[in-house]
């Protein structure tokens, strides 16, 4: 088996940990001011966090160069609408409400974490 656990460069650990499991109901699987690993209620890990410049990773050294470029964070969800509602209620930043991706056929919305990243929350 092969499986992508996504790490992205974070300003505040703590901060963003809550806002994405607040957002997708994920649960701390580490937890920390360096460091969270997000996992969905199965226990898989579905993201890393990582604080700017805490290790000697290359790419994650320099905060002051544009994050996510090249990068769509993609989430996959069972129940659109309970997400939709729960991101409206946190008043979150959007780029596109809800609707239909051609491509996909699926319906989707889009919207900035607190880092800029982009995300696609998909049904």
């Amino acid at each position: 088996m092969t499986r992508l656990e996504t790490i992205i460069a974070v300003k505040d650990v703590a901060k963003t940990s809550k806002w994405y499991r607040d957002l997708l109901n994920l649960k701390s699987n580490h937890g920390g001011d360096n460091f969270e690993m997000l996992a969905n209620q199965k226990g898989e890990v579905i993201l890393c966090l990582h604080r700017w410049d805490e290790h000697d990773h290359p790419t994650m050294k320099d905060p002051s160069i544009g994050v996510g470029n090249g990068l769509i964070l993609y989430f996959r969800v069972s129940d659109l609408k309970k997400v939709w509602d729960k991101a409206t209620k946190l008043n979150l930043n959007f780029e596109q409400e809800p609707h239909l991706n051609e491509n996909s056929g699926q319906q989707q919305f889009t919207l900035r974490d607190l880092d800029n990243y982009y995300l696609i929350i998909s049904e």
